[in-house]
């Protein structure tokens, strides 16, 4: 039996990723979005952790994921929130239907060349694109030594860079939430079990790791009062580029076009083919 890519991976250990993952702290989900209600996109929304943290902010939410599973569980814990089983490239919206088009720990899962256009379609003049990311902070020594053994971080590019290189969006701007999540010897199993490395091992490679990381919670003898484990809210936000539509050329008194310059007047103007065409401002700094 061939085992999961690790993108497509995280149906199978939906109810753990549900019981094992951090939420996101609740500044981090109103400075991704704002204070105010606005009309937001969540891509990769998987069980709705970060969902659960917009709704209570009063945003009108569309929670797109392409794993049915992850999908069925946020829908018991917010069953008033519409659901679309759908991938970043391929955002079933009609064009600049948000004001923010936000992605929890999914952005790096992404098909940018595909799924940056489809974003920035959708989005409004002025629109949003926020990213976030929860990691461990691993400057503490016990920390490091878990990391070591579930894993380490997503692999992230640098948004900053990966957003400018697209041509879509304008300055990045970043901030930074810490918070602290408790985890007790059956919560570390769920965190370990939902991680993307571990679920897309054979079975028994998978309850090897679980076997590691139970003694080391059983070595670090915290029992059933927990561990409180540290993490990191990094977040990302840009505006999209303003698109705009080339005026239509303004007619003379005789009902053609106006020639505009030395090349209309000696008839070498550019040909139109009638097509109405978006035309999109490119920043190539």
């Amino acid at each position: 039996m061939s085992t999961p890519e690790p993108a497509r991976s995280f149906g199978s250990v939906a109810d753990a990723y549900d019981r094992g993952r951090p939420s996101y702290p609740r500044e981090a989900a109103a400075w991704l979005t704002h204070e105010q209600p606005l009309r937001v996109l969540e891509l990769g929304a998987g069980t709705g952790k970060l969902t659960e943290q917009l709704v209570a902010l009063g945003h009108d939410v569309h929670a797109t994921d392409p794993d049915p599973a992850m999908l069925a569980v946020l829908s018991r814990r917010l069953p008033d929130v519409r659901v679309s089983q759908a991938p970043a490239e391929e955002i079933p919206s009609g064009d600049a239907s948000y004001d923010v088009v936000v992605a929890g720990q999914a952005f790096h899962w992404f098909d940018l060349d595909r799924a940056l256009p489809e974003i920035a379609r959708v989005l409004r003049p002025r629109g949003r694109l926020s990213l976030v990311w929860n990691q461990r902070d691993e400057r503490i020594p016990w920390v490091k030594r878990l990391g070591a053994l579930i894993g380490n971080h997503d692999r992230v590019g640098d948004p900053a860079e990966l957003l400018a290189a697209s041509g879509l969006f304008g300055e990045v701007e970043e901030s930074a939430h810490r918070f602290w999540q408790v985890v007790d010897r059956h919560s570390v199993q769920d965190l370990v079990r939902s991680r993307s490395n571990v679920a897309s091992l054979p079975p028994e490679q998978q309850e090897a790791k679980l076997a590691e990381v139970v003694a080391f919670y059983d070595e670090y003898g915290r029992g059933m009062d927990g561990m409180q484990l540290p993490y990191t809210a990094r977040c990302f936000r840009a505006e999209v580029h303003e698109r705009v539509t080339p005026a239509a050329p303004v007619s003379d008194a005789d009902g053609g076009a106006a020639p505009e310059g030395d090349a209309a007047a000696d008839g070498a103007g550019a040909v139109s083919d009638g097509s109405s065409t978006d035309l999109l401002l490119i920043d190539f700094k």
